[in-house]
């Protein structure tokens, strides 16, 4: 399995990490100079992150998307069809696929909250997660590159999205509630 994916995506994943460092320098860069221009750290620091990590996570995932493979193009409309082959073939590849396409967008909606609090909501992440890959899934068709369009893959790029966004509510809570500890035991 780790063969197969090295072969499929092993550019992608060399230029990553690649990418990695130069990615962490520039938010270095920008998180100075929010600060410089009277952000709080605090405030630079969480925006800088965020915005980081939904390139640094969400890129090499769209690329590979958009890569050609060797296949012919097919649009699979009815809804759990796909995934039901896909899971009744119980390979390598099935814990590749669901993974991958739950994953994909799961780092946007954690981290798209955080950045811009007014996209919090787990629907509105769900639906912008859908959108997304819809986008990609048509981009896929109309560039004829090898690969199926499926509704199950927007489903479950979207499910990725709702499950980052209920992450980051939980991660907001958690974050707030600390923060009411610590006001409270200065006041007390």
């Amino acid at each position: 399995m780790v063969r197969q994916v090295w072969d499929s995506w092993g550019g992608v994943l060399t230029v990553w990490a690649l990418a990695v460092p130069m990615l962490i320098a520039g938010a270095a860069l920008v998180f100075r100079w929010r600060v410089r221009h009277g952000r709080s750290p605090e405030q630079a620091l969480r925006h800088t992150a965020a915005e980081a990590g939904i390139l640094g996570a969400t890129l090499p995932w769209v690329w590979m998307i958009l890569t050609p493979a060797d296949g012919e193009r097919h649009v699979i409309l009815v809804p759990l069809l796909d995934l039901f082959e896909t899971i009744t073939e119980a390979s390598a590849n099935t814990v590749v696929q669901v993974t991958a396409n739950t994953v994909l967008f799961l780092p946007l909606g954690f981290l798209l909250p955080l950045r811009f609090p007014r996209w919090s909501g787990v629907l509105r992440m769900t639906l912008l997660g859908a959108a997304l890959s819809a986008t990609l899934e048509i981009a896929q068709y109309v560039l004829d590159l090898g690969r199926y369009s499926s509704i199950d893959d927007v489903l479950m790029n979207a499910a990725g999205a709702g499950l980052g966004a209920v992450l980051a509510r939980r991660h907001s809570a958690r974050r707030e509630s600390s923060y009411s500890a610590r006001i409270l035991a200065r006041i007390g």
